[in-house]
């Protein structure tokens, strides 16, 4: 069972996944400034999730 699908056309634009990407990342840092760490946390866990799949480990289609 997959979580995400990198190969969905959605995700084809770079642009699209850095988007993807940072909105967890800008949430985790707006929860933090409020001072509720543990929704931090799980917004940078879903943002290095998101980044893991649609960045570092994206298809090589030559």
């Amino acid at each position: 069972m997959h979580l995400l699908d990198p190969d969905h056309p959605f995700f084809q634009p770079l642009w699209r996944r850095l988007l993807l990407v940072a909105i967890p990342f800008v949430w985790a840092f707006v929860e933090m400034s409020y001072g509720n760490d543990i929704w931090a946390y799980f917004s940078a866990g879903i943002g290095g999730f998101l980044a893991w799949n649609l960045i570092l480990k994206w298809p090589n289609k030559d």
